[in-house]
């Protein structure tokens, strides 16, 4: 016997062509090579309904209504930062029916919601906007040529605790900036590594540099970032260089100016 296949409607008209002429089921599923049970269930069918068509069965029978999957799309928009399972469970206490949490994700994802990290930014206040927006239109008139005789330079520091951004929220594609959704945070761990990216530009960017064993100084700025690699590209941009850091403490000491001052190197202010 065959193995179990997809019976089309030509082959099911033949089929019960063939037991209306008075042929046995037996002999039909024989001459076709399909189990008798398969025959026996269609010439039923026939029987019943008069068609030979198969039957499409509805599907599984949705656990919530329109109006319960709004409500589902509503409490996650109300608190981005809330798991599925507390969905479910906000749910469960307004209506009394009990839900799934994958059930909980389908139907967010159905109304265009889903888990994504968020973006953590600084906290910014009135005169950092203010500062920040003049800062744009005074250098809003430099070329692509400016620019690129500019090097910008930045550290970042890593936590080794357990702040690892586990934490989802529920957001729509395309809306990761959005001020309501981004996660503002100023504070960083104790336990955490400097690292400092010396700096960066159109040609290329110099090495990693890890500040270890201590806090940054002004002169381990210098000594550490500005002579081994800040120096370099000034020497291989020309007079056109520009440094561009940025204004924390260290940064700005007397021996940082002297420094940049007896080697040449223009800040961008």
């Amino acid at each position: 016997m065959s193995s179990r296949h997809h019976i089309d409607y030509f082959m099911r008209g033949r089929i019960i062509g063939k037991i209306e002429e008075g042929r046995k089921i037996t002999d039909v599923a024989r001459e076709f090579d399909i189990a008798h049970s398969v025959v026996s269930r269609l010439w039923k069918s026939f029987k019943t309904t008069g068609m030979c068509s198969r039957r499409h069965g509805g599907g599984r029978v949705r656990s919530t209504t329109p109006a319960e999957d709004r409500y589902i799309v509503l409490s996650a928009k109300k608190n981005r930062r809330t798991t599925a399972q507390q969905v479910a469970n906000q749910f469960l206490a307004a209506s009394g029916k009990q839900i799934s949490r994958k059930t909980v994700a389908r139907r967010l994802r159905g109304g265009g919601l889903y888990a994504r990290r968020p973006v953590v930014c600084v906290p910014l206040t009135r005169q950092h906007r203010t500062a920040r927006l003049q800062w744009c239109r005074e250098h809003h008139n430099l070329t692509e040529q400016d620019w690129a005789c500019v090097l910008f330079s930045d550290e970042s520091i890593f936590s080794l605790s357990s702040d690892c951004r586990r934490q989802l929220i529920w957001r729509e594609s395309g809306t990761a900036y959005r001020p309501e959704i981004i996660q503002e945070k100023d504070q960083y761990p104790t336990c955490s590594i400097m690292m400092f990216i010396a700096g960066m530009m159109f040609i290329g960017r110099t090495r990693l540099h890890v500040v270890a064993n201590g806090t940054m100084t002004g002169q381990r700025y210098i000594d550490e970032v500005l002579l081994p690699h800040v120096r370099l590209f000034r020497d291989a941009v020309g007079d056109k260089f520009v440094f561009m850091d940025e204004n924390a403490t260290c940064y700005r000491t007397l021996a940082v100016e002297d420094c940049l001052h007896s080697e040449g190197i223009q800040r961008l202010v």
